[in-house]
């Protein structure tokens, strides 16, 4: 397995991903999230693949198959007057299909986006984790994430 930016070619394997992640999410929150969606059109994906300020990182195969992916996004509070001058790598999104699970594949992912961030000189790495998914947290968490916030709610 390796790891590498995602490129166009990749689109229909991403795709199938992104429906695999919108369906824990529609699952774990029908009340939030539509089953059958998906969070990126082709299109956008093509755009955010251009986008050096948001990348995608692969896992694949030594056939070149899709096992997952990292989305990635640059945040930059530098200019803020409130926080301190930093650069943020935020997590968008890991998936691993669900054919390539227990492969070690998400943690080759995280792994990868914690060495791309070193390198770029980012102050640390976030994500958002949905309590309806309490496996995406336990992982988390066992690569050394801890809480930074918590968002709340109240269902009206």
């Amino acid at each position: 397995m390796r790891i590498r930016h995602a490129c166009q070619g990749d689109i229909p394997s991403i795709a199938k991903l992104l429906l695999q992640v919108a369906q824990v999410h529609a699952d774990g929150r029908p009340d939030l999230f539509v089953s059958g969606g998906t969070k990126y059109t082709d299109e956008e994906l093509a755009d955010i693949m251009q986008d050096d300020t948001r990348p995608i990182f692969v896992a694949v195969d030594d056939e070149g198959t899709v096992l997952g992916y990292a989305f990635c996004a640059y945040e930059d509070h530098t200019a803020s007057t409130v926080s301190m001058p930093i650069r943020s790598l935020y997590i968008d999104d890991i998936c691993v299909d669900e054919a390539a699970r227990g492969q070690r594949v998400g943690t080759a992912l995280y792994d990868h986006v914690i060495d791309f961030a070193r390198k770029e000189g980012f102050y640390h790495v976030t994500l958002n984790v949905w309590t309806c998914n309490p496996g995406a947290q336990r992982f988390y968490e066992a690569m050394g994430m801890r809480p930074l916030k918590v968002t709340m709610e109240q269902i009206l």
